[in-house]
């Protein structure tokens, strides 16, 4: 199984998931300013994975405060916090495990090295929680997949897979399991532009593990379920509003729209963790905006022209809920209208 956050004696080991599918290369992480620009530029990436990564860098900052006055101790931490939930605003895991990070903080008594104890203790359960978290993802997953005479094909959307969480994955994890139950006859991946995370990670990751995989450019999914290719969709998330709605990487929306209009059962999987109860419609969600230069440049190659022409590139779309199926989550799968469950 592909980790891409390990804690290893007094630093983070990230996989660098920008040189992929080209490179494997495994970085460094050892303070909380380095785990800021790594959450930013999508050295890591996945609403699990960022959550696991900052609940490691808010350790890191931890270790950095040298006061042992408690409440000046959690003053500075609440700074660290700041700075990590401010390269990612999209992805609500990120706060999510922040602010776990500062309540085990507040609510550990003195001194601040017993505090700073617990931190890192709190940082590795998440990542553990997040492992058997994905693990029921996929076993609740593949309960609710289309029962046919035939293997499933499945089509999936950026990447949702061990890449995106602490290990095994959300959507991929579904997948994962359909492989396992000898139940999946392909993936289809597609690229997922403008940064070609289906194409880079999805497709990597299946490669990987012998999982049969076709990349196919974002434009052909209608194409695919017009001919029959697809069997149902699953994708990730990176928030789902208390309604279902759910904002997930550019272009999941039409995804979901082109289903819809197939007939074919359009799943999420997510862990509760992504859910933010506080927003009530998709409509709350903030959309990351990212920079131009990921529109007109793929690798080192300018694609369009820079002269002249403007280009708007935001990180996530928000899909209705009246087009999804079911969410799959740790604690079951559900209609996007009966989240209120959960809580």
């Amino acid at each position: 199984m592909i980790n891409p956050v390990i804690w290893q004696e007094d630093r983070v080991l990230l996989i660098d998931q920008t040189k992929l599918p080209n490179a494997y290369e495994v970085v460094e992480i050892r303070s909380s300013e380095d785990m800021a620009v790594a959450i930013k530029t999508m050295m890591v990436r996945g609403a699990p994975a960022i959550g696991v990564a900052a609940a490691y860098g808010m350790y890191l900052g931890a270790r950095e405060i040298t006061t042992e006055n408690r409440e000046e101790f959690i003053a500075q931490l609440v700074r660290v916090a700041q700075m990590l939930e401010a390269t990612r605003p999209t992805a609500v895991n990120l706060f999510w495990a922040t602010r776990r990070m500062l309540r085990t903080a507040r609510t550990t008594i003195e001194p601040v090295a017993e505090i700073k104890t617990a931190l890192l203790s709190t940082a590795e359960k998440i990542y553990q929680q997040d492992l058997q978290t994905c693990q029921a993802i996929g076993a609740n997953g593949l309960a609710v997949l289309p029962q046919t005479r035939t293997k499933l094909r499945l089509h999936t959307h950026c990447n949702a897979g061990s890449l995106a969480t602490a290990g095994y994955g959300t959507a991929l994890g579904v997948i994962r399991s359909a492989w396992k139950a000898d139940r999946l006859e392909r993936v289809y991946a597609d690229e997922t532009r403008p940064r070609l995370q289906g194409a880079k990670l999805t497709a990597w990751e299946c490669a990987q593990e012998g999982i049969p995989v076709t990349v196919i450019t974002d434009n052909m999914a209608a194409h695919c379920m017009q001919q029959g290719m697809i069997d149902a969709v699953i994708v990730g998330a990176d928030r789902i509003a208390a309604n279902g709605d759910t904002a997930n990487k550019i272009g999941t929306y039409s995804l979901a729209l082109v289903a819809k209009a197939h007939n074919i059962p359009f799943f999420v999987a997510a862990p509760l963790s992504t859910i933010d109860f506080d927003l009530s419609t998709g409509s709350e969600i903030p959309i990351e905006q990212r920079d131009k230069a990921e529109i007109y440049r793929i690798g080192d190659t300018i694609v369009t022209p820079t002269s002249g022409v403007e280009f708007y590139n935001p990180a996530f779309d928000v899909t209705p809920a009246q087009l999804i199926t079911k969410i799959i989550t740790e604690h079951g799968a559900f209609p996007p209208g009966e989240l209120g469950k959960l809580l």
